[in-house]
């Protein structure tokens, strides 16, 4: 959901939103996350992390969380509506074919050097975590497949969220988030003895994961801004033209001045201001952070960062490989780095994603545009 240039302030804000297909900012809210991960795996600038706030890109993956989780909520309600029902077959061939192909193809070329090239038989026995998408319950990994962790998180969620969104009603969603949110806040907090832990194997199995709080905050986006009553009061919080960027101001002061720790209350609330940004971008699409959001070259690099993040630690492996990164200063290193993950990105999306997306199902039109 990618696109046109239409504000959704004032009265007929609602029915605007409502009305549009695809978001102007949202890839260039992709290459924030993106940015921040790979800040985050080779840091250009070391002496910047003397100050905390520089040592959290991490959580580019908490705002990707965040937005996914908006995205499918809202595909999801917007098909219930035009179509009269949600097909949860096209649905999940629609998300297996945009996740999987790209993911095994990755996960498979990774292991395969690891455990026949390098010889390492014992990663063997961590292979079918990552097919099964388990990975963020794994104890050890298979060196370059450590961050298959999200995925895992985020296709955990895709298997359920569907399935309550074509159960309950819309006015029961929210509430079911809340509590959800609630809970899971309060079981990081120490509340009942904390999360469900158990050890099995390779696994360390941990219920519920604070990762999906921002997942879920971002449904709850979805489901407020779907409705009027909701969409009015979200635009009337975040529909100004520099909400965006005050968020996004927050959010830094976030990062420095939060403890190092961000269990609990400090994580809700950088997720709650990641939640906040991704509605003000909604809702007033020309605003104070647009100009540099809609920028072609920061969309595209947004549009294909899912492969960016896939490949950017093999990436980053061959360019410490290829280049004296020793003596070389660091951000020349990591300008290498970043442009040969989006190049090989690049490469992949026109291929092998192309190819795979061929063969994805067309949504049901509403009947109204049927023809006769």
């Amino acid at each position: 959901m990618q696109g046109t240039q239409v504000d959704t302030t004032g009265a007929a804000g609602w029915q605007a939103y409502r009305a549009r297909r695809r978001f102007g900012n949202l890839d260039g809210l992709r290459f924030i996350c993106i940015f921040m991960v790979l800040w985050h795996h080779f840091t250009p600038f070391p002496y910047l992390e003397q100050w905390l706030g520089f040592r959290r890109g991490f959580l580019g993956v908490d705002f990707f969380f965040v937005l996914s989780g908006y995205l499918i909520t809202t595909l999801l309600l917007r098909e219930a509506d035009e179509t009269g029902g949600i097909s949860l077959r096209g649905f999940y061939m629609r998300r297996i074919l945009r996740i999987i192909p790209v993911y095994f193809f990755v996960v498979t070329c990774v292991s395969g050097y690891f455990i026949v090239v390098k010889g390492r038989s014992e990663l063997l026995e961590l292979l079918p975590f990552y097919y099964l998408f388990l990975s963020n319950f794994l104890i050890d990994h298979i060196p370059l497949l450590t961050i298959t962790w999200s995925l895992s998180v985020e296709e955990q969620y895709y298997m359920l969220w569907p399935l309550l969104v074509v159960l309950l009603p819309l006015r029961i969603l929210i509430p079911v988030c809340l509590a959800f949110v609630a809970v899971n806040l309060a079981l990081h907090m120490g509340a009942f003895g904390g999360p469900f832990e158990r050890y099995a194997g390779p696994l360390r199995v941990i219920l519920p994961s604070a990762a999906y709080t921002p997942i879920i905050l971002g449904s709850l986006a979805a489901i407020l801004l779907h409705r009027r009553r909701g969409y009015a009061l979200l635009d009337a919080i975040a529909g100004w033209r520099g909400a965006a960027l005050t968020g996004f101001a927050v959010m830094g002061v976030l990062f420095q001045v939060l403890p190092g720790n961000l269990t609990g209350l400090p994580s809700f609330a950088i997720h709650l201001t990641m939640t906040y940004c991704l509605i003000a971008l909604l809702v007033r699409e020309k605003n104070a952070l647009s100009p540099f959001l809609q920028q072609r070259l920061v969309a595209r690099i947004g549009a294909i960062s899912y492969g960016i993040y896939l490949y950017h630690l093999i990436v980053l492996d061959v360019t410490h490989r290829i280049l004296p990164t020793a003596s070389l200063p660091k951000w020349v290193v990591f300008i290498v780095f970043a442009v040969l993950a989006c190049l090989v990105a690049e490469v992949s999306f026109r291929t092998l994603e192309r190819y795979f997306q061929r063969f994805r199902p067309t949504p049901k039109r509403p009947s109204s545009e049927r023809p006769a």
